[in-house]
């Protein structure tokens, strides 16, 4: 018999098998949506027990490859780490003014050179200078003994003030001839040429320009800046070193002086530390890093670094040993570094144990 339709109408080749086809492809797709359910749920628990970390128990030999620490709090001295920059010290440092005015002759040292004090650093034409012998000669010739004396003595006291050559006072009150009148302009203490500021033909007026700065460089300052949080750990008289980076050798000194300012620009507070500068190594104006040593003593609960791992959002955190024996993950703060220990200001306690070496295998152990 002749398969028929609703209306009694023949039916078309292969009509009967679409409701087959159909229902196999719903079922498909239920499965589909069910598998998808299930792999939601499943990826959701691993993110879960990413998240959650769960403590880890060693066996006996597992706890072989640790060691633990029992947290107790300690003394200890802060060490400021902080940098500078290396300055003249201004006790042995001075600008020499023209002390009297004119043009410049001649230059007679470069900056570099060391010097002694009444050295010559330079030579100028000065009509102050003639003026001072002039008068000098003047007075020479005066032939009242009683009144020229006197004139005499303030006359040679203006040609000393003028720091004239010792020679030339010697032909002048001698009544010998100068041929040629220059002023010297001489170094007023012994250290090292710094700075040159003037040149030739340039015209010095007195008390006003500065020539020349002669430092002693023996011993400089070095500006070391604080920072606020570490002012209260630094006091005069704490020993410090100066580390250049150039050369092996570290240059010690001590704290002489606090500011009473803090810098608008950096937040900072200079520290001044004085430092033997031996074969004048220390350069004005070198970038130095400065480690100043507290001697004020400090309390607080410090731990080995080596006990201090980061998680996946890189905060630091520590094994410590529970009741049941187990090991569990406890985030602390990291304060101030003391050599290969950290100050922990929060998330430990007096008494605690905790794994300073082996940490790494008990995260191991705990990512299993």
């Amino acid at each position: 018999m002749k398969s028929k339709s609703f209306y009694g109408m023949p039916a078309a080749p292969g009509r009967g098998r679409l409701p087959r086809a159909l229902g196999a492809a719903v079922i498909a797709m239920a499965m589909i949506v069910l598998c998808t359910a299930c792999s939601s749920k499943t990826d959701d628990g691993v993110q879960d027990a990413s998240v959650t970390a769960r403590n880890v128990t060693l066996t006996a030999d597992q706890r072989q490859h640790i060691h633990l620490y029992t947290v107790a709090p300690s003394s200890f001295h802060k060490t400021v780490e902080t940098t500078g920059a290396v300055d003249f010290d201004n006790d042995q440092a001075t600008s020499v003014l023209a002390p009297f005015s004119g043009p410049v002759s001649r230059l007679l040292v470069s900056p570099g050179d060391h010097v002694r004090k009444g050295d010559p650093l330079a030579m100028v034409d000065s009509p102050d200078f003639a003026a001072a012998v002039s008068q000098r000669e003047n007075e020479q010739a005066q032939t009242d003994a009683a009144s020229a004396e006197a004139d005499l003595d303030a006359a040679l006291q203006a040609l000393v003030s003028l720091n004239i050559d010792p020679q030339t006072i010697k032909d002048v009150q001698a009544g010998r001839p100068v041929s040629h009148i220059e002023g010297v302009i001489r170094s007023p203490i012994t250290g090292t040429v710094a700075e040159k500021l003037i040149t030739p033909g340039e015209l010095l007026q007195a008390g006003t320009t500065p020539c020349f700065t002669v430092a002693d460089l023996s011993r400089v300052w070095v500006m070391a800046q604080v920072s606020a949080s570490e002012l209260a750990s630094v006091s005069v008289g704490d020993p410090a070193e100066v580390v250049t980076g150039t050369t092996a050798k570290n240059f010690a000194g001590t704290v002489d002086n606090i500011a009473a300012l803090v810098n608008p620009d950096t937040r900072s507070v200079i520290a001044r530390v004085v430092v033997e500068n031996p074969g004048d190594f220390l350069k004005k104006q070198m970038y130095v890093s400065v480690r100043i040593h507290s001697r004020q003593q400090s309390t607080g609960v410090l731990v080995p670094v080596s006990a201090i791992l980061r998680d996946d959002e890189n905060l630091p955190f520590a094994y410590v040993v529970q009741p049941d024996g187990s090991f569990a993950r406890q985030h602390v703060t990291l304060g101030y570094r003391s050599g290969d220990q950290y100050v922990i200001p929060e998330g430990l306690k007096a008494g605690d144990q905790m794994v300073v070496d082996g940490g790494i295998f008990v995260q191991f152990m705990q990512d299993q």
